[in-house]
């Protein structure tokens, strides 16, 4: 009864060997296929093996073999190509929202999405060196509850905090629950942040995720507004930073022409203002992480109005130099 019960799931031993061992640089023989059948307490024969990979073929997956000497079969086109593993694991490490026990945990499963040997060469190609990291490791669920809320279009609660100088939480409003009915989910920076907004305010905050403790759906009706579009939203704060929303115009050299259409978009209109120069109206929000921005983009960009905001920046600038 157990040898019949063995039988039965012999196919499914067959693909996951040529999943876990086989790749083109690696094919397997019929007799290492065997050897992993026997070691699983399956026997077969040769014969049963060459049916097993047609069937294989029949049900749509790619079996290359390669004749002669050092030949033999493998498992070719996968779910996932290497160089597209590559980058998931890029995204993964790169990503400060993700802690390090949980980037480890997601690499792996990624790394089982392709050869031992092509796995082993993904880890060590793709190291990106010591990432700050969040500490959260609640973070994952709090996302799973947001996009949840998202799609029932109901509010949600959490706990917001930050970190003192000795690594242990502070929670804002003395520990009280934010409600807050969720726009979406934005990644940016590195971090993933919840745009929303919270009953009886008529502006929208954005909250990190990774500062959220306890985050659970409510079975309130969330609100979120027909216009907002999360793109403007986004191209109008730097680095996710809080300020104050303005109309700001610049005067720039054309060579910040594409600097400006990266940041704001192809919609923004640019103003030719004589032969090297032209002008450009943006919705910004004001904030250190825009001063720092338009600082960075030297005297080839000269902030115009409004005047309050140039004010601001001399001021700013200044105490820089201070």
């Amino acid at each position: 009864m157990a040898r019949q019960s063995n039988q039965k799931s012999k196919l499914l031993r067959e693909l996951a060997f040529l999943r876990r061992e086989s790749d083109e640089e690696h094919p397997v023989s019929t007799q290492d296929i065997l050897d992993d059948l026997a070691r699983n307490g399956i026997g077969a024969e040769r014969k049963s093996v060459y049916s097993d990979l047609e069937t294989l073929v029949e049900c749509g997956y790619d079996i290359q073999r390669r004749p002669g000497p050092g030949g033999g079969v493998w498992l070719g086109e996968r779910e996932f190509e290497l160089a597209e593993l590559k980058l998931l694991v890029d995204a993964v490490e790169s990503s400060r929202f993700i802690t390090k026990r949980k980037s480890t945990d997601l690499i792996a499963k990624l790394a089982d999405l392709t050869s031992r040997h092509q796995a082993s060469a993904l880890r060590r190609q793709v190291y990106m060196g010591q990432r700050v990291k969040s500490m959260n490791e609640s973070v994952y669920y709090c996302v799973d509850a947001i996009h949840t809320a998202i799609a029932q279009g109901k509010m949600v609660t959490f706990r917001y905090f930050d970190f003192n100088s000795r690594k242990e939480k502070v929670f804002h409003r003395d520990g009280a629950r934010y409600q807050v009915s969720p726009f979406c989910l934005v990644w940016d920076n590195a971090n993933y942040y919840l745009v929303g907004q919270e009953p009886g305010e008529s502006h929208t905050r954005h909250y990190r995720v990774d500062k959220m403790a306890q985050a659970d759906i409510s079975p309130e009706r969330a609100q979120v507004p027909r216009d907002f579009d999360p793109a403007v939203y986004t191209a109008r704060y730097f680095s996710m930073y809080s300020g104050y929303q303005a109309r700001a115009r610049l005067r720039c050299h054309q060579s910040l022409a594409g600097v400006i259409l990266d940041r704001f978009g192809q919609e923004v209109m640019l103003v030719p203002d004589g032969a090297e120069h032209f002008t450009v109206t943006l919705d910004v929000v004001i904030s250190p992480q825009f001063w720092g921005w338009l600082a960075g983009l030297g005297p080839q960009a000269k902030l115009l109005e409004p005047e309050s905001a140039v004010r601001e920046y001399r001021t700013y600038l200044q105490s820089l130099l201070d």
